[in-house]
């Protein structure tokens, strides 16, 4: 900006934090459509559903599949919805909708998509123009929703099974190596001794300094790596929470977008000059 460049237009600024904290940003990277029912399953009466892990910050939107006949390949569904439900099980995703009844044969019929909260930098703002006025509006948390495919993990597994004729040679033996960790030295080999012979054995006990209720695993595990595995379970131990879903043309998001607009009269006063905003940004 130089000096010499003139002012075009100046704009108000209302600012109101009347729906803070609920106001976030959800973004959907993969996503090449609107957040919509497909036409085939919106005829059918499905809609999107929601649900939240509120202490962990993860929520979820299932979003019903297009499973007309030219798109959509029924035994590969069965297929999938079968992982799908073991998956839920062994990670105790389970929710009460996702149960279904006795005899209901299980079907892939839902995109899930799964959020990954962004760390927001400083204080970002929704900022929407309306009537030649600014109006901002504080945002809380920033998300990224991408289709979930765990079960496909499964899937794998279960045909590295029916491949070494029904084993667990394949199955986990828990996480992988630690790469912080120096690897383990070679087990010693065991010499023969004769069976008469004695020897002294000193055993000692050591409390373990895991947080959690986590195992140790052999070889050790990094203060970082212990905290993830902690994180992991305490995203699984805690329950999901339904949500309503609601369309943007519904009245309720319309009602809750009208809420963003500020209606105070009051003047704001800036308490702040140049020198102190200069002294804020790091690095500089």
């Amino acid at each position: 900006m130089d000096l010499d460049d003139e002012v075009v237009s100046r704009i108000p600024i209302r600012y109101s934090d009347s729906l803070s904290p609920k106001i976030q940003i959800h973004q959907f990277p993969l996503l090449t459509r609107p957040l919509q029912a497909p036409p085939s399953a919106a005829a059918s009466g499905k809609r999107i559903t929601a649900r939240i892990k509120p202490d962990v910050h993860r929520l979820e939107v299932h979003v019903p599949s297009d499973t007309r006949t030219e798109v959509w390949n029924s035994d590969r569904g069965r297929e999938l919805g079968v992982a799908r439900i073991d998956d839920d099980r062994e990670k105790n995703q389970e929710s009460s909708k996702g149960k279904g009844r006795d005899g209901d044969e299980p079907r892939l019929n839902e995109v899930r998509m799964r959020s990954e909260q962004i760390h927001q930098k400083g204080v970002h703002m929704l900022g929407i123009v309306r009537d030649g006025q600014l109006h901002l509006h504080p945002i809380s948390e920033t998300h990224q929703l991408r289709p979930t495919l765990t079960y496909l993990d499964i899937l794998s597994r279960k045909s590295k099974r029916s491949r070494a004729g029904g084993s667990d040679s394949d199955s986990d033996d828990g996480p992988p190596p630690d790469p912080d960790e120096p690897a383990p030295a070679p087990a010693p080999k065991k010499e023969k001794k004769a069976s008469g012979e004695a020897r002294e054995v000193q055993v000692t006990a050591r409390k373990s300094e895991d947080k959690g209720g986590v195992q140790p695993v052999h070889g050790g595990l990094s203060s970082a790596r212990r905290e993830m595995l902690i994180a992991i379970r305490a995203e699984e131990d805690e329950a999901w929470q339904d949500l309503e879903f609601c369309d943007v043309t519904s009245g309720e998001s319309e009602e809750t977008f009208e809420g963003i607009f500020s209606r105070s009269e009051v003047v704001l006063e800036c308490k702040t000059d140049v020198t102190m905003f200069l002294k804020d940004i790091t690095g500089l």
